[in-house]
């Protein structure tokens, strides 16, 4: 224990609870930390450990202030914030634990860096190419992780079984951690039990135009930059300042790194370090514009060439509305300005399952394309549409058993010798298949070994499968400290002295240390005594006086002042 973490705790003890729940926060106090009153907490928030985790943290200006203040300076303008984060005494004074934790860091003062020129013509050209195409990409990952959720790794990046599948179904995998960062931070997919799923937010956007979507990932892209880079105006400081902006954490000019690579796969910065119109907006903190982006991106349409061979050909970037429905029933084999789609009996099952209908389908088609619906692709539809829906998945109501049906009976003995449903345990049962795995899991497993199945209700009535829901954005927040900081106030006694005594004369006798001891005596007068604490209890400290050799025992109530003497 320290005697420098007493005023600490009185500036603890004062503050709110707002004030409290931010500076907890702030220095990732956890919410189960067992600090039992203020005392524990000044302690704790001057351990080195505790100071190891915030110091990489601080922002260039607040690393400089303090090295200044440490050196007997000025913290200037940082001065406020560090006091908040208990780094600095309210009268600027730097806590000697807190100058020991400075020992062998140096936080050179920052040079005011140079906001970015605006952009040329040609610049802003390729950077308004790079936002549609990065736009484009988020929207792909987004409607594969929807059919098939991501492995992550520990550190949250996608594995290389994962990239492997992704190159494999045409997706480019360059760049794909900071595309799906730029996802997660606006709220589009987030990672549930190391894997990446999509959430309801982004079932909007992906059905939003280009420029929309960029909105929503260039404002979250900002909301979500660490303060170091962010303006009092709730912009961002010059893209030159980035990788300075945190200069005792070790992992900054990496992290500094795939945050403007990020910003240049938003088009935020060119290619030559220029600033594009669209980007003024968001540095000075405004609302998102563009306007101006919008009148650089391809023009999109609404239209499509359906061919014999069962192919479809987009002459430009189709409507994403339009994109996203036409990708439930056809799979993407080429994506550019121009596109082309391909219709198998797999991607029109696939529609089935998901609620489309043979009407559904073709309707959606003959409003879509220029050409009319050829035969072969009207038949295919057809084809499937009879097929989808032959094996039954339901509930027997008397056992409570997931039941297979079909009035096709090759089907169920198919079934019923299919090694890959060897796990599902099918036992027949007049003239079906029972198990006792859960109705979801069979329908997918058919699904998934061809089957034309269906989920069925109890009254026969179809259901839609979805075999990933969709999950609900979480906005992301720190622990509650409400029942810490309720803790701390009901042990905040009446006589705070008294407390602090008490304190420092028990870690005196833990740690047998020597005390030099002032003590009131009956006259009023005090006297000092340099005592080797060797008990502490019912109300009185038992120690060796060093001076006369002998033991002494003090009533804990005539001793006006204890310090620990440096042995």
């Amino acid at each position: 224990m320290t005697t420098h973490a007493r005023p600490l705790a009185d500036w603890l003890a004062a503050a709110s609870d707002a004030e409290l729940a931010t500076l907890f926060r702030a220095r990732g106090v956890k919410a189960d930390a067992p600090w039992q009153d203020f005392f524990d907490a000044a302690e704790g928030l001057l351990d080195q450990g505790s100071l190891a985790r915030v110091l990489p943290s601080l922002t260039a200006d607040e690393a400089a202030a303090l090295t200044r203040a440490a050196a007997g300076g000025d913290a200037g303008a940082e001065r406020e914030a560090l006091v908040q984060l208990a780094l600095l005494r309210p009268d600027g004074g730097v806590p000697p634990e807190v100058a020991a934790a400075l020992a062998g860091r140096t936080a050179p003062a920052p040079e005011p860096a140079l906001a970015s020129p605006l952009s040329d013509d040609g610049a802003s050209a390729h950077a308004a190419e790079r936002a549609f195409t990065t736009v484009g990409a988020v929207a792909d990952l987004l409607l594969a992780a929807r059919d098939r959720p991501f492995a992550l790794l520990t550190g949250g990046t996608v594995s290389a079984g994962e990239k492997r599948l992704l190159s494999e179904a045409g997706l480019s995998v360059d760049g794909v951690d900071q595309l799906l960062a730029l996802a997660i931070d606006a709220g589009l997919a987030r990672v549930d039990d190391r894997r990446l799923r999509t959430t309801t937010r982004s079932e909007e956007w992906l059905r939003s135009s280009a420029a929309e979507r960029w909105v929503v990932l260039a404002g979250a892209f900002r909301d979500a930059l660490p303060r170091g880079v962010r303006d009092p105006a709730g912009g961002w400081t010059p893209f030159a300042s980035w990788p300075g902006a945190h200069p005792w954490d070790a992992g900054w000019p990496e992290r500094s790194a795939d945050l403007l690579e990020r910003a240049r796969l938003l088009g935020l910065i060119a290619d030559d370090g220029s600033e594009p119109e669209w980007s003024e907006p968001l540095r000075t903190g405004a609302s998102p514009d563009a306007s101006s982006l919008a009148r650089l991106l391809p023009a999109e349409v609404d239209r499509i060439f359906l061919q014999n061979d069962l192919s479809a050909i987009s002459p430009g970037p189709l409507a994403p509305a339009l994109d996203v429905r036409l990708r439930t029933i056809a799979a993407r084999e080429s994506a550019a300005q121009a596109s082309s789609y391909r219709f198998t009996p797999e991607s029109v099952a696939r529609a089935l399952v998901l609620g489309e209908t043979e009407e559904s389908i073709l309707e959606f088609l003959g409003g879509l394309s220029l050409t009319g619906i050829p035969q072969p692709l009207a038949y295919l539809v057809a084809r499937t549409a009879q097929r989808h829906g032959l094996v039954r998945v339901s509930i027997d109501e008397e056992t409570g058993r997931t039941r297979i049906e079909s009035d096709d009976q090759t089907l169920i003995d198919a079934m019923a010798v299919d090694q890959a449903l060897r796990p599902l345990a099918l036992t027949a049962h007049v003239a079906s298949l029972t198990t006792r795995i859960a109705r979801e899991t069979v329908y997918w497993a058919l699904t998934d070994a061809r089957y034309p199945a269906t989920l069925v209700d109890e009254h026969g009535a179809v259901v839609s499968g979805e075999r990933h829901p969709l999950l609900d954005p979480v906005t992301p927040s720190g622990p509650d400290h409400s029942s810490l900081i309720a803790t701390l106030r009901s042990h905040q006694g009446p006589d705070v002295d008294a407390a602090w005594l008490d304190r420092e004369l028990d870690a005196a006798v833990r740690a047998k240390a020597v005390l030099r001891v002032t003590v009131g005596m009956p006259d009023g007068s005090t006297r000092d005594l340099l005592l080797e604490a060797t008990g502490l209890g019912g109300g009185r400290l038992r120690g060796r006086d060093r001076a006369a050799d002998v033991e002494r025992t003090l009533p804990v109530s005539s001793i006006r002042a204890a310090t620990i003497v440096a042995q």
